[in-house]
């Protein structure tokens, strides 16, 4: 507001001044920009400071694989981020069959409400790998991706998002034995999928953006063959503009993660993952080996992209 200075005039000049200054307040209250402005919602951006405590809490519960205590724990903290956000969250539980047995297991899912009922889905992992010979704490595997998430979901709360945002936290990535094989892995996203298909509700689902492993100190992401080619490029081209196109590289890599349902039922999706790491998979996956910057970059291209997305998306109704 501009301050209002007096001064003594005439008693012409002050009838006059009078007038003026109806007028002015005549037209700003006809002016709707500034009460426009007002109203409108403050951008909130990424912090990786904030990221950064996700991902110490995570690892300070230890080893979190499916159907263990510390992964309990773990869902319970993610519960309670979502609900310090104003973004509410259910757990959809099941039993993983596994080489080694019945699993217990659980995917959180947290909606943000957007114009259109339709979902933009953004996913990554929360368990760890069963290791018995060494500690494995995941700080890049697990945890990197699920503390940018969470910020992600702080950041989106309050955007006027045009999709219904979904945020995805999947249990019972990791294989349950030494190998990847077969169908001992992505025991969360193919249950969402299958799920998601006997309740009709996969056909509300457009897009899904999937991290993993995204915190590593020297992080390079390579573009997955496997991957949507337009979900690629939107994202890349993001990370481009941003100043990002040394960690997006444009080399090609195939990858199986758990994307790779959610394509099989005919959803766009990207994964992105780092998997040009030594600590991956090994007692070294720890704090001292992940940088927040990399989720800072991360977190930035990802709110950068998702507009071109919601634009894609909206032009092929």
């Amino acid at each position: 507001m501009h301050a209002r200075a007096r001064r003594f005039f005439s008693t012409i000049a002050l009838v006059g001044a009078m007038i003026a200054c109806t007028g002015a307040e005549s037209a700003r209250t006809m002016d709707p920009a500034p009460a426009a402005k007002a109203q409108s919602t403050p951008k909130v951006a990424f912090d990786s400071n904030k990221a950064w405590e996700h991902l110490r809490k995570q690892v300070a519960f230890g080893p979190r694989p499916s159907g263990t205590p510390a992964i309990v724990e773990t869902r319970r903290y993610i519960i309670e981020q979502l609900k310090a956000a104003g973004i509410e969250s259910r757990q959809q539980m099941f039993i993983g069959m596994t080489p080694l047995g019945e699993v217990s297991m659980v995917n959180v899912i947290a909606t943000i409400p957007g114009k259109r009922s339709e979902r933009i889905v953004l996913a990554s992992h929360f368990d760890t790998k069963l290791y018995r010979e060494f500690r494995f704490v995941g700080a890049n595997d697990g945890a990197s991706s699920t503390a940018a998430l969470l910020e992600l979901g702080r950041v989106l709360k309050p955007r006027a998002n045009e999709f219904t945002i979904e945020l995805l936290f999947l249990d019972g990535e990791e294989a349950r034995m030494p190998e990847w094989r077969g169908n001992d892995n992505t025991y969360g996203s193919r249950h969402y999928v299958e799920a998601s298909q006997k309740d009709k509700s996969l056909a509300t689902l457009k897009a899904l953006v999937l991290l993993d492993m995204i915190g590593d100190r020297d992080l390079r992401l390579r573009r997955d063959a496997n991957s949507t080619p337009w979900l690629v490029d939107i994202v890349w081209a993001a990370a481009a503009k941003l100043g990002h196109s040394g960690t997006f590289s444009n080399e090609l890599t195939t990858i199986e993660d758990d994307h790779i349902p959610f394509l099989r039922a005919g959803v766009p999706a990207v994964d992105l993952i780092d998997l040009d790491n030594p600590t991956w998979h090994t007692p070294q996956d720890t704090i001292e080996f992940v940088s927040a910057r990399s989720l800072q970059t991360v977190g930035d291209v990802m709110v950068a992209a998702l507009p071109d997305i919601e634009k894609r998306l909206a032009a092929s109704k």
